[in-house]
């Protein structure tokens, strides 16, 4: 049965519990990795399907990882027809939130005359982790790739680890072939994560890896950083409630409980200042006998103390389940995805609300976002100086050089200025 822990927060102290909350990414074993990147790097398709073999499919017997596009179609045309409507669906509802978050180009001219304009343009490929294991995912496929395909990336490439029959999820496999990618690694770990940021003989590198995983594809994604771009290193999942005499106690129950079903590392956090919300959400937990994981009922004195605690935690999802939620939402500024009024369960965030559910975890929401198609995408800029702007910029321009020490800068600039 899940265990639930009761906490009684005085006033003041919400800022110092609040980080104690969080589970980081787990400290990866480095060495192992970085042996198994390096394998990858040498020996390429080879250690690949070494590591396929001693950690994911020890009867592997196919003469690649690539997974042949006849897989990917049979795995779509044996898809049920409810499952089918629900990854189209669910697909939709991320790729309209998706377009909407595009990052817009812009151009301004300044007042000596040049002017700036700033392209957006998505890399040129990318690769998405999809894990696998003890479930299939296909919405964390649903997740990486849409907002890959709405930021333009050309080229996308979709990760997982085969089971015994050697191929990823027949799941996965339907909703990568309905999203319309047809580039499938069967390969799980940090060797895919090699493969994709080195490249084999049958795999071409991409520009950026995202995706959730466990701890050896957190720790290989973190070491092959600055080769490729990543989202982010993420840890267990988390959830903070905060609830009043107006929220439903069961349904803040099922909601903590669904939480637990991520696994036992991954907090679920009530926060209430009636003590009889609590009471009652504790009495609906054990009405049931849901997942191992860690659920923590927190009484606080105050409204107050439990934005302060929710501001030190800095969620990966946070749940304003009152139904004063609207008023509440703008002082809430360090949470990867907030859901609003006792409607609002984090599940439909996980599936189908449009929202994207690889989040910033551990407290990275203090300073990163959701997976979006600003994750594939880079700003470039574009300057365009005309004479009239030279002959103002230069004298500036001159004495910031003299000041550092870089002579040719200045001729750089008072050549064309004399010209």
């Amino acid at each position: 049965m899940t265990e639930v822990r009761r906490i009684t927060l005085a006033a003041g102290e919400g800022r110092a519990l609040g980080p104690t909350f969080r589970t980081a990414a787990a400290d990866g074993p480095s060495a192992d990795v970085a042996a198994a990147l390096a394998d990858v790097r040498l020996r390429g398709d080879a250690a690949v399907l070494d590591a396929i073999r001693r950690f994911d499919a020890p009867g592997f017997d196919r003469p690649s990882p690539v997974v042949d596009p006849a897989e990917i179609v049979a795995a779509v045309d044996s898809l049920d027809s409810r499952l089918r409507d629900a990854i189209s669906f669910a697909a939709e509802q991320v790729r309209t939130v998706a377009e909407a978050g595009r990052p817009p180009e812009w151009e301004v001219t300044l007042p000596p005359g040049q002017s700036v304009r700033m392209r957006v343009v998505p890399v040129s490929a990318a690769g998405v982790y999809v894990p696998g294991g003890r479930a299939a995912y296909p919405s964390s496929l649903i997740m990486g790739v849409v907002p890959a395909q709405v930021a333009g990336v050309s080229r996308i490439m979709v990760a997982s680890p085969p089971g015994p029959d050697g191929l990823p999820n027949r799941v996965v496999l339907a909703a990568a072939g309905l999203l319309g990618v047809h580039e499938i690694v069967a390969a799980g770990g940090a060797a895919a994560i090699g493969a994709m940021a080195f490249g084999t003989g049958t795999i071409p590198p991409v520009d950026v890896i995202a995706g959730p995983g466990n701890a050896w594809v957190q720790e290989a994604k973190r070491q092959v950083f600055g080769l490729v771009g990543i989202d982010s290193v993420a840890g267990p999942s988390e959830l903070l409630v905060l609830a009043d005499s107006t929220s439903d106690p069961e349904a803040i129950a099922a909601d903590l409980l669904a939480q637990a079903e991520h696994g036992p590392d991954s907090p679920a956090v009530c926060v209430a200042w009636d003590r009889g919300v609590n009471d009652a959400v504790e009495a609906a937990l054990f009405l049931r006998q849901g997942p191992v994981g860690r659920i923590t009922l927190v009484d606080c004195p105050s409204q107050e103390d439990a934005i302060v605690l929710a501001e030190a935690f800095a969620p990966e999802h946070l749940q304003i389940a009152l139904a004063d939620a609207a008023a509440v939402a703008p002082r809430i500024h360090r949470a990867g995805c907030v859901f609003l009024g006792p409607l609002g369960g984090t599940a439909f965030g996980d599936y189908v609300a449009g929202s994207n559910h690889i989040l910033p975890t551990g407290g990275a929401a203090r300073y990163a976002s959701a997976v979006g198609p600003a994750t594939y995408m880079r700003r470039m800029a574009l300057v365009d100086i005309p004479q009239d702007a030279v002959d103002v910029l230069t004298p500036h321009l001159a004495a910031l050089a003299d000041a550092e020490g870089f002579p040719e800068h200045r001729r750089s600039a008072e050549i064309r200025s004399s010209r």
